[in-house]
């Protein structure tokens, strides 16, 4: 094997020699397309042509190259072999918007890592088993799934569910009382516009959540009023005094704080909900990915008729699926279907069909299995890599999710470093944004995203972020 190569576009050389080659040309072929060194249209060797050169697999360099267009670095046309795409790395870098569009423009470029939460490693996405699980489906398929459908979604999916979110998240429910969702934020609309039917309601939120959850409550016509959270979570002994008619809560992992709700609060909040007739919204969105212990059950197991409990594929597969779920009380089941129904928008039905079959084949779990030791990895690495590095902050809320919080010295702005880590190519986000326009306190602090690098990336994600933290301002 020879030590160094060159492809058109640049001299770009990389030694080979050590043992994890794959890695090493994905890295060498994105610091070049990030350097310019490879511009936009530049046509790559083939992967025959490449392996060759090199003296390695073909399958090492194909790997590389469909990676590399799946991270939108690179794309691959037909007859005219893979290429520089035309605005590379686009589809690795995200706006203020949660995640939802590409940012664009030559600031993208200079983004190197993407630590903001909410999404998981995308690279990671089971594409093989998925494939074969969508071969599947589709064969087996009746005719009727392929019609308009059900609004309340595909059979197979919510029988599927019926018998996974029980052994998986104590959930108590039946295909009945589930239904399919075009994501999560979607299954909160939905609930939150059968609410809002009703005259003046206000929904009960956490001090600190996703602004985009209380921009769909208040859209419905819900005002929403901040609850505190510490320590044991959210402050469910005081919803009286609000006078909330329901309440949005992450109970098993608040978001973005990290912390679980103490069992007095699940008994305080599922004593208000039964005694006041109140509904409750269960957002479990990561609650699969808990590391030091045991998971923490569903809230919703102690009352299935006063919480409505919702799940996404977005954090264990991936966003784009558009897959999430709802498990309902009974007289919420006909509202919420009716008004689904009346808004058009549904997921699609070889998603959902895929789902089913991904989850009775077994490759659900093992995908989640998986994920869990990677990121409880890049978890220890995280903390322990700040530790060392950068011991004047403190790390929170890791037992459980995708993120971390890592809490700042007081006299630090928020802002100031999340704008030193621009500089240094890192996308990161203050606590500051995620809290209620009407809570107060909230203290200095960076919402790490852990699982959104690929893994190849990770290292590089720290070193950056250490260097941030190390010269302030």
């Amino acid at each position: 094997m020879q030590d160094s190569w060159a492809i058109p576009g640049g001299d770009l050389h990389l030694d080979l020699t050590g043992p994890r080659i794959r890695a090493a040309l994905e890295s060498a072929i994105r610091e070049a397309v990030q350097s310019g060194r490879l511009a936009p249209g530049t046509r790559l060797p083939s992967s025959r042509a490449l392996a060759t050169d090199l003296g390695i697999a073909r399958n090492t360099v194909a790997e590389v190259y469909g990676q590399l267009v799946a991270e939108g670095w690179l794309a691959a046309r037909q007859g005219s072999g893979t290429v520089v795409a035309r605005h590379p790395g686009i589809g690795l870098h995200r706006d203020d918007s949660n995640g939802r569009s590409a940012a664009r423009g030559s600031a993208v470029r200079r983004v190197l890592y993407d630590l903001k939460p909410g999404s998981p490693d995308l690279s990671a996405f089971p594409r093989a088993a998925w494939s074969a699980a969508a071969r599947r489906a589709l064969v087996a398929a009746p005719n009727a799934d392929l019609g308009y459908g059900d609004p309340a979604g595909v059979a197979s999916l919510r029988t599927s569910l019926a018998r996974y979110l029980p052994r998986a998240r104590g959930v108590r429910t039946d295909p009945e009382h589930i239904v399919i969702c075009a994501g999560a934020v979607q299954a909160l609309a939905l609930v939150c516009a059968v609410l809002a039917s009703n005259d003046d309601m206000t929904l009960a939120v956490e001090r600190f959540g996703l602004a985009a959850h209380r921009r769909v409550a208040e859209a419905a016509g819900l005002r929403t009023v901040p609850i505190g959270v510490d320590g044991a979570g959210a402050r469910t002994d005081r919803l009286a005094r609000i006078d909330a008619n329901a309440v949005l809560l992450t109970p098993a992992h608040q978001f973005p704080l990290g912390v679980v709700l103490a069992p007095e609060r699940r008994s305080a909040v599922v004593d208000w909900a039964v005694s006041t007739r109140r509904i409750v919204i269960e957002d479990d969105y990561d609650g699969e990915f808990r590391y030091d212990r045991q998971p923490v059950g569903a809230l919703q197991a102690l009352a299935p008729e006063h919480v409505v409990y919702t799940g996404t594929a977005s954090k264990s597969l991936a966003p784009g699926l558009r897959l999430g779920w709802a498990a309902l009380p009974s007289d919420l089941v006909g509202p919420v279907v009716a008004t689904k129904e009346a808004a058009g928008v549904h997921a699609g039905v070889f998603e959902q069909l895929t789902l089913a079959e991904f989850i009775e084949s077994g490759g659900y779990d093992r995908h989640v299995r998986k994920s869990r030791l990677r990121y409880r990895r890049r978890r220890d690495r995280l903390v322990a890599t700040l530790a060392e590095h950068a011991p004047q902050v403190r790390v929170s809320g890791v037992a459980a999710g995708l993120h971390a919080v890592v809490e700042l010295p007081a006299d630090e702005p928020e802002e100031a470093v999340v704008a030193q880590a621009a500089r240094h190519g890192v996308q990161v986000e203050g606590l500051g944004r995620y809290a209620h326009p009407r809570a107060r306190g909230a203290f200095p602090a960076l919402v790490i995203g852990y699982s959104t690098p690929s893994e190849h990336a990770f290292s590089g994600a720290l070193e950056a972020l250490c260097r941030s933290l190390a010269s302030p301002g």
